[in-house]
């Protein structure tokens, strides 16, 4: 079966590091499946690159941290300025389009962080991908080394303590669990671009 090239963009922000490193685990997932090339784009800096590199990639996987229960203001910024593609005849239609947050508490209303990514991609009507893994970590004998073990499906999760750098926070399962997310859009990603081209 010959595997349709795919380019999967990570566009994210990250305040201390922990962010970035989900990001990191997000496109090393998506690159283990072949064919497929990868993108970290952080958008710190809303540069004329930034779009392009976007605009070329046939996925973006949105990653922000949860700051007081909601995606970073740098993140609110790039989604407020993201009006132009938008406006352009939804320059983003039928991308696929996945998520990721991470926080300091265990919960920390990361759920909300990705309510809002999926939103976003809904209006810039792109198609949402989300976990396909059960929920880890969720019986007497589970372990918290369990795979998504935060138990999300809406997007990847990871809990960073406050007193860790981003050297040792996120922890490696939830890396892992962010490395899943990457393969699985990776995967779809080559599903959609093969349905496109034999419609």
């Amino acid at each position: 079966m010959t595997t349709t090239p795919a380019r999967v963009a990570i566009a994210y922000h990250s305040g201390f590091g922990h962010t970035a490193r989900q990001a990191e685990a997000v496109a090393t997932g998506a690159a283990s499946v072949p064919g497929t090339s990868t993108d970290l784009v952080p958008l710190d800096e809303l540069t004329d690159d930034v779009w392009a590199r976007l605009n070329a990639a046939d996925a973006i996987i949105f990653g922000t941290p949860t700051y007081m229960g909601s995606p970073s203001w740098v993140f609110k910024k790039f989604a407020e300025e993201s009006v132009k593609i938008w406006a352009a005849d939804l320059g983003w239609r039928d991308k696929i389009a996945a998520g990721f947050t991470n926080s300091k508490a265990i919960n920390g209303d990361k759920l909300n962080s990705l309510v809002d990514l999926a939103v976003f991609a809904a209006q810039h009507g792109m198609i949402w991908v989300g976990l396909d893994i059960y929920p880890g970590w969720a019986e007497s004998t589970a372990s918290i080394e369990d795979l998504n073990r935060l138990g999300s499906w809406l997007g990847a999760m990871a809990q960073s303590d406050g007193d860790l750098s981003a050297e040792k926070a996120p922890p490696a399962t939830d890396l892992r669990t962010a490395a899943a997310l990457g393969a699985r859009v990776a995967t779809i990603t080559h599903q959609h671009l093969r349905g496109v081209q034999a419609a």
